[in-house]
């Protein structure tokens, strides 16, 4: 993991006026940005019900300490794809990281790198394919939208091979974009100075007009999205490239036995951050039947109402290899740049170190699903691994 940077705040020794959370970050951030741009960062399509159920499906559990257990050494590195990181913690794929802050996700990827974490490159990132492989230290996928002109989607495979991207993250659950009516209400469209980077100009075409009765961003995506893309397209995309595919906005064992069935190396157990269908099921409720479904070789991922780092345990002892973090890191770019980002992902692994010494679990793969107790109203019945856990 790379050291930390020479006067560079640290979770435990951060200034006295410094944010010292996510929900710290959020209130900066707020405080920070034009009204439209934070409603379209934090908001979520219909009435936002699984915006909110995603955070509070974390509060639902409880955490079942074990005691005496040897937590001198704590070990937080994995693998993804077969590819080392320092923490199960990721940057999740989000476009126009310029709305926030003029570099962009030049400084998320440098941020994430300095911690030792995967980021996830949206297809509708402010700043380029290679501009972001140049700045980043870590590990590198990219997030696409597969386009109704071909073309254009093989074009993004080809320069993300070229610039040493390691896997395609395909998102499955934008057939068409949802109305988010905060964005809506607020005629929210790009300004001048943010666009679309890896595309070129006629794929551009009305993202920075404001129009009524629609987001221009939804227009967009109506325009250019192929909504007719099924699970036999996987094919097509599997001969463009030896990349390794990961669907992301999985939330069935059908659609992950299926994936898994065609080869996909990985799924992202994800509701879009609450800005898809709306009422859809938890992300953190969904993971245990995804992962249950497919076989240890596809690996499984989640995202959404990440804020803490016992949010991350939770998500691990209900069997996700890692998660990813969105709006956070967002956050953190607002208020601080690069540094306010990786402040945000290093309290994170922080909180998620002094979880596992709490809770009697050294190494990742000692976090599992007996650490939890679903509710304090419902009986809990030990496992075999419970009851052998020393």
């Amino acid at each position: 993991m790379t050291a930390p940077v020479a006067g560079r705040a640290e979770p435990h020794h951060a200034p006295e006026d410094s944010p010292l959370s996510p929900k710290d970050y959020a209130a900066a951030a707020s405080a920070r940005l034009d009204r439209s741009v934070w409603d379209y960062i934090a908001g979520g399509s219909g009435d936002e019900v699984t915006l909110r159920e995603d955070r509070a499906a974390y509060d639902r559990y409880r955490l079942r300490p074990r005691a005496l257990v040897d937590v001198s050494h704590l070990e937080l590195g994995t693998t993804l794809l077969g590819r080392p990181v320092s923490v199960p913690i990721g940057i999740a794929p989000m476009a126009y990281h310029r709305l926030v802050h003029a570099d962009g996700e030049i400084a998320t990827a440098r941020a994430a790198g300095a911690v030792g974490a995967l980021t996830i490159t949206s297809t509708f990132a402010s700043k380029t394919i290679e501009e972001t492989a140049r700045a980043a230290p870590g590990p590198l996928w990219l997030q696409l939208y597969v386009m109704r002109r071909r073309e254009v989607t093989e074009s993004l495979v080809r320069r993300a091979e070229a610039a040493g991207y390691r896997a395609l993250v395909i998102t499955v659950d934008t057939p068409r974009m949802a109305r988010r009516e905060r964005d809506l209400r607020n005629g929210f469209s790009l300004p001048p100075y943010v666009r679309p980077a890896n595309l070129d100009i006629s794929q551009r075409a009305g993202l920075h007009e404001g129009r009524s009765g629609n987001s221009t961003l939804a227009e967009h995506a109506a325009l250019h999205h192929d909504a007719a893309f099924t699970w036999e397209d996987l094919a097509w995309l599997r001969s463009l490239t030896g990349l390794p595919l990961v669907l992301k906005g999985v939330l069935t064992a059908q659609d992950a036995r299926r994936a898994a069935d065609l080869g996909v190396a990985g799924l992202i157990v994800s509701t879009h951050g609450g800005r898809q269908l709306d009422g859809v099921i938890p992300a953190l409720d969904a993971l245990p039947e995804v992962v249950a479904a497919v076989p240890p070789e596809c690996e499984v991922l989640v995202d959404g109402g990440i804020r803490r780092g016992t949010d991350v345990l939770k998500a691990l002892a209900l069997g996700a290899r890692a998660v990813l973090v969105g709006r956070p890191v967002l956050w953190g770019l607002a208020v601080d740049g690069a540094d306010g980002v990786e402040r945000v992902l290093a309290t994170l692994r922080a909180e998620l170190e002094e979880a596992m010494a709490l809770t009697g679990r050294p190494r990742l793969d000692t976090i599992t699903r007996d650490l939890l107790h679903p509710s304090a109203d419902l009986p809990f019945h030990p496992t075999s691994n419970d009851k052998e856990m020393a």
